[in-house]
């Protein structure tokens, strides 16, 4: 890759029309579907005990592969930013998280990670943004799962990605874990217009601060992408860590996957899957930056076709809905532009 100090500029969002638009954005959500989907069986898996039990994942290793929370929340945040668009408020989105998870009576809280749950924990005990977020893993990467939907809606503004989903996340994380969802919707909000691989990681550098976990992470990842997953994973994990789900690392193993693999998405997210490690988020996001990259043209067919509706198996009030439906929601008919 170029040094970032070269980056050409983002692209106008619109100078490909809005049906490359639409299919960006399709790209981007489907392929946030389908990295959650691959990466599922190997998340909190070291490298050494994927080659073990599959050699090197090529494809679906699950029987019936599905989405996890990663593509529900993201179903979630999108179906409330296509409610509310620019005008969204840490008052509608904490309304959301009542209405559409807290205030649910549906039995055991199944399938998401401790910011979710330690942000309910809150919310039920009537604590209200920002206090809400203040748990112990607030610093997870439970927002940069979410975040796509962002930088679909903010195509081409990558700044406007993140104050948006800054503020999504404001109920459920803070510092780091904001950090990260900002990296992810500014990198989204870049591809959606086409900007070259570098220019996308710059865009999401631009958005955090220069000093922070998130970005040195970033910069070490991607500057390490060409030599391959083995050294993103040795400059960004830290070693005997139990916990995968810090958004630092996650968020910069999912860049040094695009990078590494020059926005190819089927490269991307096997890149991302074999690392291990939170595996279903470094690839949901790996394959939302390639989607909107490259577009649904550059999913294959049979990872594609595996995506259906959301079970509600995490929240059950995202039964039903697809990640293409929440697409189409998120970007202006063609007639608008």
């Amino acid at each position: 890759m170029a040094s970032i100090a070269c980056v050409p500029p983002v692209p106008a969002p619109g100078d490909g029309g809005a049906t490359a638009l639409r299919d960006r954005a399709r790209g981007a959500l489907l392929g946030l579907a389908v990295g959650d989907a691959l990466g599922a069986p190997a998340e909190n898996m070291k490298p050494s005990e994927i080659r073990a039990r599959w050699g090197r994942i090529t494809g679906y290793v699950a029987e019936q592969p599905a989405g996890t929370d990663d593509t529900e929340y993201a179903i979630f945040s999108g179906l409330l930013l296509a409610r509310h668009g620019s005008a969204l408020t840490v008052a509608h989105v904490e309304a959301a998280w009542h209405q559409w998870i807290a205030d649910r009576d549906e039995g055991p809280f199944r399938g998401a990670g401790f910011s979710e749950r330690g942000t309910l924990e809150n919310l039920r005990r009537g604590l209200a943004a920002p206090i809400s977020a203040q748990h112990r893993h607030a610093w997870s990467d439970g927002l940069a799962m979410r975040a796509a939907p962002f930088g679909v809606f903010a195509a081409g503004r990558p700044a406007e990605a993140a104050r948006l989903v800054a503020i999504d996340g404001s109920v459920s994380h803070d510092g780091e874990g904001i950090y990260g969802g900002q990296a992810v919707a500014a990198g989204v909000a870049a591809a959606m217009a086409g900007a070259p691989t570098i220019a996308v990681v710059a865009s999401a550098l631009a958005v955090v601060p220069d000093d922070s976990w998130t970005a040195r992470s970033l910069r070490r990842a991607v500057a390490c992408a060409h030599r391959g997953e083995r050294a993103v994973r040795s400059a960004v994990v830290i070693g005997g860590y139990p916990w995968t789900d810090l958004a630092p690392e996650a968020v910069a193993l999912a860049f040094g996957a695009y990078a590494a693999a020059d926005g190819d998405f089927e490269e991307a997210v096997l890149t991302a899957v074999n690392m291990g490690r939170d595996a279903d988020t470094t690839a949901a996001v790996a394959g939302a930056l390639a989607g909107a990259t490259r577009g649904t043209a550059a999913i294959p067919p049979a990872w594609a076709s595996a995506i259906g509706p959301a079970k509600g198996s995490c929240l059950p009030s995202m039964q039903g809905h697809h990640v293409l439906d929440v697409a189409d929601l998120l970007t202006p008919p063609e007639e608008s532009q």
